[in-house]
């Protein structure tokens, strides 16, 4: 390998918004890296906070196709095609 021209590799303390933090390395060129999620704290991670989204998508499922809530024709549509 070619001298001086890579950069340093060297260990970097990366510390999330929630307070987690720990060691890797980098070639970032900075001792402490900011970051905003981590493993600790992220959702798809942790499984501790669902999705509002997916919620509503629920629901307005049921609504269309008549299951628990109010049926808006998805049963009528069943009895016609047989």
């Amino acid at each position: 390998m070619k001298k001086d021209i890579h950069p340093s590799y060297e260990e970097v303390t990366v510390v999330c918004s929630c307070g987690h933090s720990f060691v890797t390395r980098s070639t970032i060129g900075k001792k402490v890296l900011q970051i905003e999620t981590c493993s600790s704290c992220h959702d798809f991670y942790t499984g501790k906070k669902k999705s509002l989204e997916n919620v509503g998508r629920v629901s307005r499922f049921r609504q269309k196709y008549g299951q628990g809530g109010g049926a808006s024709g998805g049963e009528g549509k069943k009895e016609a095609a047989q």
